[in-house]
């Protein structure tokens, strides 16, 4: 700064300017030395952006990391209004400034602060939070964060008007005390609505279930088509869409199928009592391959269960490797119909209810 005040002592002197005429509180030469100072701050915040993007540019195009390009970004939010803004308000330091003037500065000054804040933040979530969070490409990630965010910039934008109020010398203390008082009356009416916001939260980020999930909820059962702040919008088997709170979700239990990797498929069958002990010994083994022949199925077990009181039952257990209900239907009626053309081919026969009565002479 000496050098700076030297520098403007020899520029009026050079010019035969006298220095110490005194116009509103302050001689011609702190004016110049305020000028000199907008000037230098001006030149020294472009001159930095300038380079300052020139490297991190080259950086960025060898590096494979998302910081640098992150960091390119928030350097070039800063536009040359910003850098007015903070030139003038530097240049005001130097002068006898009172009164509104100097107020209205102070307040420009700490608004664009704010915004230039609220940019910064904007990008470093955007391009840094976003991409590891939402890696899997779930969208209500995505949306969570960017309510998050949006809560966030709306914090930072309350500091600053407090700041700004503040300069003005406004009793802030008080103003947040009136505004905590209302803040805790607005909460007790509107409880139902943030307990619904907060349990979309926990939808969110705990991922009970996404979007195209189809899930079971009590009585209601669908396609999860939206998740909202306060709801979620399920479309039911028949086609209605069944709206259902954030906060009833968290708190019932959900049957989630799309997170099914596999099926569980078991059922019996049942073969005439008149089959041959030779055939009722194969059918666990012809079952068995059917089942394995099929690429998206696994065989668990076959097994001779029971008499019954018309057949011989067999259990059978094996696994659908999709969560697909139809391709899941497509596999359990191919398997069928194998099944049936084999026990035909073999001569043995699928039980059905049967009632033999026996009569005896009386006479």
């Amino acid at each position: 700064m000496e050098q700076l005040h030297t520098l403007t002592e020899r520029a009026l002197a050079a010019l035969n300017i006298n220095g110490t005429v005194t116009w509103f509180g302050n001689t011609l030469g702190e004016y110049a030395f305020a000028l000199v100072v907008f000037l230098f701050v001006l030149a020294i915040a472009a001159l930095g952006q300038f380079f300052l993007l020139q490297w991190a540019k080259s950086f960025s195009e060898r590096t494979k990391t998302d910081l640098d390009d992150a960091f390119v970004k928030m350097a070039q939010s800063f536009k040359p209004p910003f850098y007015l803004v903070l030139a003038f308000w530097l240049a005001l330091q130097s002068l006898t400034v009172t009164g509104v003037a100097s107020q209205i500065v102070t307040a420009v000054l700490v608004l664009w602060v704010v915004y230039q804040l609220v940019v910064i933040v904007g990008i470093l979530v955007e391009d840094i939070v976003f991409r590891h969070l939402t890696i899997d490409d779930d969208p209500t990630t995505g949306a969570a964060l960017h309510l998050l965010v949006n809560i966030a910039k709306g914090v930072m934008w309350v500091i600053g008007i407090l700041m700004v109020l503040s300069n003005f010398g406004i009793n802030v203390t008080s103003l947040m005390a009136g505004a905590g008082i209302a803040g805790i009356a607005i909460a007790f009416a509107l409880q139902g609505i943030l307990s619904d916001l907060f349990s979309s939260f926990s939808i969110f980020f705990d991922k009970p279930f996404r979007v195209g999930d189809f899930v079971i909820v009590g009585e209601t059962m669908g396609v999860v088509e939206h998740i909202g702040v306060k709801s979620t919008r399920i479309r039911a088997l028949a086609g209605e869409e069944i709206t259902v709170s954030n906060q009833e979700l968290t708190s019932a239990r959900i049957q989630n199928y799309g997170r099914m990797e596999e099926r569980r498929i078991s059922f019996s069958i049942g073969i005439l009592y008149e089959t041959p002990v030779e055939q009722v010994r194969e059918v666990p083994g012809i079952v068995k391959g059917i089942v394995e022949g099929n690429e998206k199925a696994r065989f668990d077990r076959a097994h001779f269960k029971s008499f019954g009181d018309s057949s011989l039952d067999f259990e059978v257990v094996y696994y659908v490797m999709s969560s697909d209900y139809n391709e899941y239907m497509d596999i359990q009626e191919d398997i069928n119909v194998r099944l049936l053309e084999a026990f035909n081919g073999r001569g043995i026969g699928f039980a059905y209810p049967t009632r033999t009565v026996y009569m005896q002479n009386a006479g």
